[in-house]
């Protein structure tokens, strides 16, 4: 089992930053790989960024250049900077972690609601 706990989101102006953090604990499995997802009203939930436990990153087209993953792994915690937030950003943010990478996340953290104002 793995327990994610984020931290970080809340109320900002278009232009403005944020950054989220997620703290993993329990079974950590060597090989993993830790993302943020999010989800808007209505919609599905997406993959925002991901990153290896090698410290491989990937980030969708959307947010490149905006936000910007990072993990320390001495403390098994995964980071989201993001800036130049946009309206269309507004989501709940998930921290989600993979037993290995390559795999859809098993564990969810509970989400933190990123709103981005106007």
């Amino acid at each position: 089992q793995v327990q994610l706990v984020e931290s970080g989101g809340g109320l900002v102006q278009a232009g403005g930053s944020l950054r989220l953090s997620c703290a993993a604990s329990g079974s950590i499995s060597t090989f993993n790989a830790m993302g943020w997802y999010r989800q808007a009203p209505g919609k599905q939930r997406e993959l925002v960024a991901r990153i290896t436990s090698s410290g491989s990153t990937y980030h969708v087209d959307s947010v490149k250049g905006r936000f910007t993953i990072s993990r320390d792994n001495a403390k098994n915690t995964v980071d989201l900077q993001m800036s130049s937030l946009k309206p269309e950003d507004t989501a709940v943010y998930y921290c989600g972690y993979s037993v290995r990478v390559g795999l859809n996340p098993s564990y969810w953290g509970q989400g933190t609601q990123v709103t981005v104002s106007s």
